[in-house]
């Protein structure tokens, strides 16, 4: 019983499979007629050519022959009247024309842990000095001793 099922469903895809091919032919051919077939539809509008020259002569002659009215002139001269004054600014932030570090924000994330790490730093410092300081040995021939180990120099 099972094969009659599948040869059935088998039927119904070949057959829907062919009819999809159908339509889709005829789709093909409805496009092809419309592109063959210029329609209203299909033609693109036609441009409209403009002309900026003027309509009436007259105009030209008259800008020409009453030249510039000085207006722009004015306005240069006042231009250049303010860029000889001295700009003087009262307060340059030197922090903000000088380009950033590229590893400003790391330095910004960690400096509150580094904050933590030098106070435990500083404190077990204190602890060490206090346990030497226990056990009697007198605390200048210690500095002694660790400055001559500094100033030697490393091969």
């Amino acid at each position: 019983m099972d094969t009659n099922k599948n040869q059935k469903k088998i039927g119904t895809l070949t057959e829907e499979s062919l009819k999809r091919k159908e339509r889709l032919k005829q789709l093909r051919n409805l496009a092809d007629q419309n592109e063959n077939s210029p329609n209203e539809a299909n033609e693109l509008p036609k441009p409209i050519f403009r002309s900026y020259k003027p309509q009436d002569e007259n105009i030209t002659d008259i800008v020409l022959e009453q030249g510039p009215t000085g207006e722009i002139e004015k306005e240069v001269e006042s231009q250049l009247e303010l860029l000889k004054t001295p700009n003087v600014i009262d307060e340059i932030d030197i922090a903000n024309l000088a380009p950033r570090k590229p590893d400003w924000d790391l330095k910004r994330d960690v400096a509150k842990k580094l904050e933590k790490l030098e106070r435990r730093t500083q404190k077990a410092i204190a602890e060490l000095i206090r346990e030497r300081l226990k056990k009697n040995l007198d605390l200048s021939q210690v500095v002694n001793v660790g400055a001559a180990i500094e100033a030697k120099p490393s091969d």
